[in-house]
């Protein structure tokens, strides 16, 4: 009989898979990056910021964590395909795809440059569909895998002053249903998770005292997630055996936020 350590191994361990996590620079990326790295995975960091890569490396490296770091450009198609074949030359295939990359601005609706939403929407959506595609490439020859895309719970709810971040995760989560319908027969996953509220460098400015009083309101554990509170929803969406049966899904880890709107 298997011991409750080979047990959950067997459900979520990773040791043998890499995975390439895009805007794994930052705050939400480097604590899935970890989480992964920590379930046996090597870890692929990719960010636009080439210091944030390699500080990002090197704090996994620190933890005992297989990691190489690779600069990228979400809105160029090349520059996905070269991190894809870099990543492929190192771990062997890709397994698991995390695209964390994110851009937010936070203004009032007549405000809205229409520059600012089209780069938000380059990053936001056009950079997860185009690594989506990329990455599928080569998947469908190389036994399948899984991916994770990050929504927010603002995409299918109204929140203020972050129009175009909304829309862009409106479209993510539409994105991933469409993609793991297409390729479901394929060995293939794909899944969004959907976090509340995690302040992090790109969210943390819109916090001011009428905000925040707003989000403990709306929140019935009255208080932020914490990104390692991200880890395991992750894993599980991505592991092979725990996650076999589950694509298409918009997996809210909002500390009750989406329910209390009904």
């Amino acid at each position: 009989m298997a011991s409750s350590a080979e047990y959950l191994n067997g459900l979520f361990g990773l040791a043998g898979q890499t995975a390439v996590v895009i805007g794994g620079g930052g705050a939400l990326g480097l604590c899935l990056g970890t989480g992964l790295g920590k379930a046996g995975a090597k870890i692929v960091v990719a960010d636009c910021r080439k210091a944030q890569c390699d500080e990002a490396v090197a704090r996994l490296k620190a933890e005992g964590i297989e990691a190489i770091g690779i600069e990228v450009n979400v809105t160029d198609k090349q520059s996905l395909r070269a991190l894809r074949d870099e990543a492929i030359a190192w771990g062997g295939k890709v397994d698991m795809l995390v695209n964390c990359a994110g851009i937010n601005a936070g203004t009032s609706f007549l405000d809205v440059d229409p520059e600012v939403w089209d780069k938000i929407m380059a990053v936001n959506l056009k950079g997860t569909m185009l690594s989506c595609q990329v990455f599928i490439e080569k998947m469908l020859t190389s036994g399948g895998g899984s991916i994770l895309n990050i929504g927010s719970v603002n995409s299918d709810k109204p929140l203020s002053r972050v129009f175009a971040y909304a829309a862009s995760k409106a479209g993510v989560v539409n994105l991933t249903a469409n993609i793991a319908q297409e390729f479901a027969e394929k060995g293939i996953r794909c899944n969004a998770i959907c976090p509340g509220f995690f302040p992090a460098e790109q969210n943390r400015r819109l916090l001011d005292e009428k905000r925040v009083e707003n989000i403990m309101r709306g929140t019935p554990m009255r208080r932020y997630g914490d990104p390692n509170e991200l880890v395991a929803a992750a894993i599980l969406l991505l592991s092979k055996n725990a996650g076999s049966y589950i694509t298409g899904a918009a997996f809210y880890v909002d500390g009750g936020f989406t329910c209390s709107w009904f």
